[in-house]
C-alpha cells in the first residue's frame, strides 16, 4: 500500500494513494460504512502503531461519484471514521498537487458529508470552503466532576463539537494532560446526560478557547478529537463550528477575518459567507507540507499487521 504523509499546521495526515480497499461505486457515505464493516483492519493497520501514531489522521482516496470532483476522500483516525476533516482536506489537496494529479487553482473534493471547494494558492497553501456550519444549541450548562459548572455551545462544522469559552487552565503544551482530562470528563458528562447533536448524533469533539498568544490572532484553542488525542492544528471543522457560534451571536460579520491559533502556535486564517439559503460557509486557509512517501507492508505472519489496538 502506498501512502503520502504530510502535516497541516503540525497535524499529520496519511493519504492512501495506491493499494487501498475497493469499496465499490455507491455514495461516499455508503462506501464509508463498507470501509468500517469490511475493511476496518486497513484503518487500524494504517493509523495505529507500529506503522502510525494516535495523532495521525488518514484519508483514503476514492473515485468521486461524478466528474464535478477532482477526488473523493474518506477520513479516519485512531478511533474510527470522520465525516469531514479540515486539516486533512488541505493535506489531501497538497498531496494531489505533489502527485501532479491537480494543478494550482480551484478544485473540488467529495467527502462523506458533502462536497467542498479547495483553492490551491501555491503548492503548500490551500483554502477550504467547508460544508455548511451551524450553531445547534447555545449556553448548555453541565455540572462536571472536578470542574464544576461548565457552559458551552453545541455546533456543527463537519463534525460535532462542544465549544467551551473558558478553558480549565492555560492552553500550552505543558498542560496537555490536564486539558485532555478535562475534555474527557466533559465528553463523558455529555454522554451520561444523553446530550446529542442534531438527529441524535454524538458530540465527539471538545474544544476549549482562550485569548491568543500572538498579537495578530483572535483566539487560541485546544481540540480533543475522538480517540482522546489533541489536534496539533487549529482544527478546520472546529474553527468552522466556532465561526458559526460567533455568527449566531452577531460577533463576527460575513467576510470578517478570524485568525485561530492552536496550542502549538500554528494558525488558520478564516472567514465566512452566507450562501443563497442563508447557511454559513466558512473559508479556512492553512499550510501543508509533504513529509513522506512510503510503501506499507502487511506480512501475513505479523501479529501486529492490523495495528496495536
Amino acid at each position: 500500500m502506498r501512502v503520502i504523509d504530510s502535516h497541516t499546521e503540525g497535524e499529520p495526515t496519511r493519504v492512501i494513494v495506491e493499494g487501498g480497499p475497493d469499496l465499490g461505486t455507491g455514495t461516499l457515505e455508503e462506501r464509508r460504512w463498507k470501509f468500517e464493516r469490511e475493511f476496518d483492519h486497513v484503518r487500524r493497520g494504517t493509523i495505529l502503531e507500529p506503522r502510525g501514531s494516535d495523532a495521525l489522521v488518514g484519508a483514503l482516496l476514492c473515485p468521486p461519484t461524478d466528474n464535478r470532483f477532482s477526488a473523493a476522500a474518506i477520513f479516519f483516525n485512531n478511533d474510527g471514521y470522520l465525516g469531514m476533516c479540515g486539516h486533512a482536506t488541505i493535506g489531501v489537496a497538497v498531496t494531489l498537487a505533489h502527485l501532479e494529479r491537480v494543478g494550482l487553482g480551484q478544485i473540488a473534493i467529495e467527502t462523506p458529508v458533502g462536497g467542498v471547494s479547495v483553492e490551491l494558492t501555491d503548492p503548500n497553501q490551500a483554502t477550504v470552503e467547508n460544508v455548511p456550519s451551524f450553531c445547534y444549541r447555545r449556553d448548555v450548562v453541565l455540572d462536571v466532576e472536578d470542574l464544576g459548572e461548565v457552559t458551552g455551545s453545541i455546533a456543527w462544522g463537519g463534525n460535532w463539537f462542544f465549544l467551551v469559552d473558558e478553558a480549565p487552565c492555560e492552553i500550552v503544551r505543558d498542560n496537555e494532560a490536564e486539558l485532555t482530562r478535562a475534555a474527557i470528563k466533559i465528553r463523558a458528562e455529555l454522554e451520561a446526560r444523553a446530550i446529542l447533536g442534531r438527529d441524535g448524533q454524538p458530540i465527539d469533539h471538545i474544544e476549549f478557547f482562550q485569548p491568543a498568544h500572538s498579537v495578530d490572532a483572535d483566539s487560541r484553542n485546544f481540540v480533543l478529537c475522538p480517540g482522546s488525542v489533541y489536534d496539533r492544528s487549529p482544527c478546520g471543522t472546529g474553527t468552522s463550528a466556532k465561526l458559526a457560534c460567533l455568527a449566531e451571536r452577531g460577533e463576527l460579520a460575513p467576510g470578517q477575518t478570524w485568525i485561530q491559533e492552536s496550542m502549538i502556535g500554528s494558525r488558520f486564517v478564516t472567514s465566512y459567507r452566507l450562501n443563497e439559503a442563508g447557511e454559513i460557509i466558512t473559508r479556512v486557509t492553512g499550510r501543508a507540507y509533504v513529509c513522506g512517501d512510503a510503501e506499507l507492508h502487511f506480512h501475513p505472519d505479523d501479529p501486529f499487521a492490523n495495528g496495536i489496538s
